[in-house]
């Protein structure tokens, strides 16, 4: 039963439960800005560059032949899917900022982190110190 209680005081602490809500909401955030890129910054950038989609754009390892969809060519065999890693590092790259620009703004409403104040000397302190100086003296 030691053990259950041990557990319950490890699970039930502040940085736990703070870390399991952090996990969760990041993993429903990382979700929106999937589709974010994918639905709404990714088809534009397609279009730049021909109208096809990034996520499609693949070098054929097996002789497979580039007009195939990307789902295609890796059932045929293996693809190097660079277009797939461009979209999840953009995906990547605009998390990070989204999320720099939240811990920015949370910083600003802060406010400024003023120093800690130095603690008051106690008043023991002070007496003992008068005594020594008298000592030396």
């Amino acid at each position: 039963m030691a053990m259950m209680d041990e557990f319950k005081t490890f699970a039930m602490r502040g940085n736990v439960m703070d870390l399991a809500v952090g996990v969760i909401i990041g993993g429903a955030f990382g979700r929106i800005v999937d589709s974010l890129v994918k639905d709404v910054i990714m088809p534009p950038i397609g279009a730049l560059f021909g109208g096809l989609d990034f996520a499609n754009y693949y070098i054929p390892l097996n002789n497979q032949g580039y007009n195939l969809p990307l789902a295609e060519a890796q059932k045929a065999g293996a693809v190097l899917a660079y277009g797939n890693f461009l979209t999840i590092m953009l995906n990547f790259i605009l998390l990070a900022f989204v999320i720099f620009q939240m811990v920015r703004l949370m910083n600003r409403l802060r406010g400024p982190i003023e120093a800690p104040k130095p603690a008051a000397t106690p008043e023991d302190v002070l007496l003992l110190r008068e005594i020594r100086d008298a000592l030396k003296k």
